[in-house]
């Protein structure tokens, strides 16, 4: 891009990153102390906006990396935010829902000088959702002492959330899925398609594939994965999975998701975690078209390895994008003080969908690199000219 070595140097970091310790009383009267983050990568073009995980695993670099992808995914679909995220080292999993209450508004307290709806707005993440966003907007509301909708998205809809946020995710992946499949001049209908992940995006993914006649013939959750080449019974799966998204454990014939992510299909949608498509299996990789639901599930070796196979790869930063986008229409919403119909949230996602995957292709051809490198270099430049005539960069 012929940037000067400045603008990597300014745009490698986070702006700023805020680690703290959360005191928490259990339900057995014991006081649990617990490990947050926050990390708001770049604001140049606007306040920073990004989910909050609550999960074992989190760490600061996690954090820190997701935080950078956040401001790419505002830049590529672009928004008028810099790019953040949180996270809390815990397992909700073992946790009562009093405890992750206290645990959620003991977060907001911790980072409350740092948040705001002109700051940095919080949206949900792994293991969050409307509910637990729902306590952290009461409990900044109290610290403020006046009503903030716009502090927070992913709320339910009684408190200021957006109608269409739940499934917004989901539904970017499939209009991008869409586009692909046109470009391809393939039919959605009998597609082959795998889903590793079977939380929010995958389950709502599974089930707008499964009505428009895609077959779903795997899916993965926490434990282990399910595989039928004829096709998943996708409403059935729906109804018996519990609260986390894990159905697995009810079959004697469950595969490993390593070996789901391996099985043959037409198109593979890794839409759990970080870094499941790695060197070591990409070969085995066995489909047309990777579509990126989750955040960084393929590393940088897989993915010169599925270039030189010829298999297309649809980055995160665009494919799983439809959330933020929502996330930005809610708060829109809440400023105004004016909502809007679903369908009127559906056609401006499809809108925005249809001319960020159009600027990344045209990038593509124009640099003749792949989808993400595209991908990326649309985000760059959006943080890159906003620090410029910020003044910040003088390249």
């Amino acid at each position: 891009m012929n940037y000067p070595p400045q603008v990597y140097e300014f745009i490698k970091k986070p702006m700023r990153f805020l680690e703290v310790s959360i005191p928490v009383r259990m339900d057995n009267g014991e006081v649990q102390i617990f490990q947050g983050y926050r990390a708001q990568h770049n604001d140049a073009k606007g306040p920073t906006k990004g989910g909050i995980r609550f999960h074992p695993d989190v760490t600061a670099e996690e954090v820190k990396a997701l935080a950078g992808w956040m401001s790419l995914k505002c830049g590529v679909t672009n928004l008028p935010y810099g790019g953040a995220k949180g996270g809390i080292v815990c397992d909700p999993r073992r946790m009562s829902l009093g405890e992750l209450e206290r645990l959620s508004r003991g977060y907001v307290r911790a980072v409350s000088q740092l948040v705001g709806p002109t700051k940095d707005i919080p949206a949900p993440d792994m293991y969050t959702n409307a509910q637990i966003m729902a306590w952290m907007l009461d409990e900044y509301d109290q610290i403020r002492e006046f009503d903030s909708p716009g502090f927070i998205t992913g709320k339910p809809i009684a408190l200021g959330g957006s109608k269409g946020r739940e499934t917004a995710t989901s539904k970017g992946v499939l209009y991008t899925l869409q586009m692909v499949c046109e470009i391809r001049k393939m039919s959605l209908k009998d597609t082959k398609v795998i889903i590793q992940g079977f939380g929010n995006v995958g389950s709502y993914l599974a089930q707008y594939l499964y009505g428009l006649g895609a077959k779903v013939i795997g899916i993965g959750d926490a434990l282990g994965g399910l595989y039928d080449e004829n096709g998943l019974d996708i409403p059935y799966l729906l109804d018996n999975r519990d609260s986390f998204g894990i159905i697995s454990n009810h079959f004697s014939n469950s595969i490993t998701n390593q070996e789901l992510l391996e099985k043959p299909c037409d198109v593979l949608i890794p839409a759990a975690i970080s870094g499941v498509i790695h060197k070591r299996n990409a070969e085995k990789i066995n489909c047309q078209i990777v579509i990126e639901a989750a955040n960084g599930p393929t590393t940088k070796e897989a993915l010169q390895i599925l270039d030189e196979r010829g298999i297309l790869l649809v980055p995160d930063i665009l494919a799983n994008s439809g959330g933020v986008v929502v996330s930005y229409f809610e708060w829109c919403q809440n400023n105004q003080g004016y909502y809007w119909t679903e369908e009127t949230v559906d056609e401006r996602l499809q809108e925005k969908m249809k001319e960020s995957f159009a600027n990344v292709v045209a990038t593509a051809k124009k640099y003749q690199v792949n989808l993400k490198i595209a991908a990326y270099i649309v985000g760059i430049q959006q943080i890159a000219e906003a620090s410029r005539l910020r003044g910040w960069l003088n390249y």
